[in-house]
């Protein structure tokens, strides 16, 4: 029996290849928006940021996000991003 594929994407702060599903999605619209994709299936350009709090705010400190996509930095998303990232890594109460 044949192995599945798993699909490996590159994190743009880390460098890292890894499993699709171990990365977080941010994607650019074609109308200027830049939306945090969990799902992984929101339309137009997506790049891939690894899953924790410390390359986040490597990446606030370098402007990885806003340097890819050539645009100029809004501090409030990587804030926005820092507090999801921040509830994805908490333990859940249940």
């Amino acid at each position: 029996m044949r192995n599945k594929k798993i699909p490996l994407r590159k994190c743009i702060i880390t460098g890292e290849r890894l499993p699709k599903g171990e990365l977080l999605r941010i994607a650019y619209s074609k109308d200027g928006a830049l939306t945090i994709d969990p799902t992984g299936k929101a339309p137009g350009r997506g790049f891939y940021i690894v899953k924790n709090v410390e390359a986040c705010e490597k990446a606030k400190k370098k402007n990885a996000i806003f340097h890819q996509l050539k645009m100029p930095e809004q501090e409030s998303f990587y804030d926005e991003l820092i507090a999801y990232v921040k509830t994805l890594e908490e333990p859940s109460n249940g």
